[in-house]
């Protein structure tokens, strides 16, 4: 199959990565896989792994966009790609309108996946305009049904995002090396039970929530150490100075380190006692909860979306609520509860369901 997938940009994100991953999976099985983009530092890896790039704005979310309708549609004539694969709501419009005035028996089957619990309004509605809509997660699926009816769930297709064993195996450890070298950088972590918060610094991902949780446990008289492991870009960077404010007044300023944006994340993930997920609102997946499970790490995670949904499957020990949060960490620091990790997580599976669902159209 030639497989065409289309999002705004390359830089970081999950949508991002995951894009980059399953392009590297289409090649491996021998499909040729093409990526339209704006851009940005993954396009490297990318095409490093035998996707073609092609560069094109549909990252702005403008009336101006609307000039790349006759470029995408010349595009698709010219690359006759069997799937076209949009992943966001900008990318999305501009291929509906290019597929338009294009005669049917050219034309490329279309597919979309809800990364998110989009906004409802006929914007985010274009999400579910294509053939087949895949779904990341169960809760995803329901709000879809839920709020898009013009969307048949005999159209859906639910395929969770996955991890790759590769990247994240089980019972990984981090060598002597980078456990020296994170000793010798924040000596503070010696004999402690390592707290780990990854993801982007943003209000809504919890971040407040984790620094209060260290604070009462301290208080308790437990030894953690907390590490906040995310970038603060642009704006976000006063939400990061929030937080080490908070962190000074309940006084756990050498009990908490910000990491900034890492690129080691299997280490990270095998170094810590608990991974956390703790959004204020419900995620539609949460990415680092199934690569830390896929490593074998235990992950604390509000019952809520995504996230919930995959610790019912594989960790219910972590499941917490606002105000259980605390004691939740303390009976899965004590336990010794394994993770089951099931194979519907993993990116191998991930991949067989999407091509699945490819061929299913092709062969109607």
């Amino acid at each position: 199959m030639r497989v065409l997938q289309i999002l705004p940009e390359l830089n970081s994100g999950g949508v991002e990565r995951g894009t980059v991953e399953f392009a590297r999976e289409l090649v491996k099985q021998g499909h040729e896989s093409i990526v339209v983009s704006a851009g940005g530092r993954q396009v490297a890896q990318l095409e490093r792994e035998g996707t073609r790039h092609i560069t094109l704005p549909v990252h702005k979310k403008s009336l101006a966009s609307l000039l790349l309708v006759r470029p995408l549609r010349r595009l698709f004539t010219e690359l006759q790609p069997d799937i076209v694969h949009v992943r966001s709501r900008v990318p999305a419009w501009l291929t509906v309108l290019a597929l338009k005035k294009m005669p049917p028996s050219n034309r490329p089957h279309l597919v979309s996946t809800f990364h998110g619990m989009y906004s409802v309004n006929r914007y985010s509605a274009v999400m579910g305009a294509s053939e087949t809509v895949i779904a990341i997660s169960a809760a995803v699926k329901h709000y879809i049904l839920h709020n898009y009816p013009s969307v048949n769930e005999s159209d859906i297709r639910l395929v969770h995002r996955g991890a790759d064993p590769e990247q994240f195996p089980l019972g990984f450890s981090p060598d002597e090396s980078w456990r020296h070298e994170m000793f010798t950088q924040y000596p503070q972590l010696q004999d402690q039970k390592i707290l780990l918060m990854p993801g982007r610094l943003s209000r809504w991902k919890g971040q407040l929530d984790f620094i209060n949780l260290i604070a009462v446990l301290k208080r308790q008289g437990q030894a953690v150490c907390g590490l906040i492991a995310g970038s603060s870009d642009g704006a976000k960077q006063s939400y990061e100075e929030e937080l080490r404010r908070r962190a000074r007044e309940l006084d756990i300023e050498e009990s908490l380190i910000f990491l900034g944006h890492r690129t080691d994340m299997a280490e990270l993930y095998g170094f810590a006692d608990i991974v956390f997920n703790l959004s204020n609102r419900p995620e539609p997946f949460g990415r680092t909860v199934t690569e830390a499970l896929s490593v074998g790490t235990p992950v604390v995670a509000y019952d809520r979306g995504g996230p919930g949904e995959v610790l019912r499957d594989c960790f219910p020990e972590g499941l917490a609520e606002n105000d259980n949060l605390a004691e939740v960490v303390s009976r899965v620091l004590k336990s010794d509860s394994a993770v089951t990790f099931h194979d519907n997580y993993l990116l191998s599976t991930q991949v067989e369901l999407t091509l699945a669902a490819y061929r299913e159209l092709l062969h109607q």
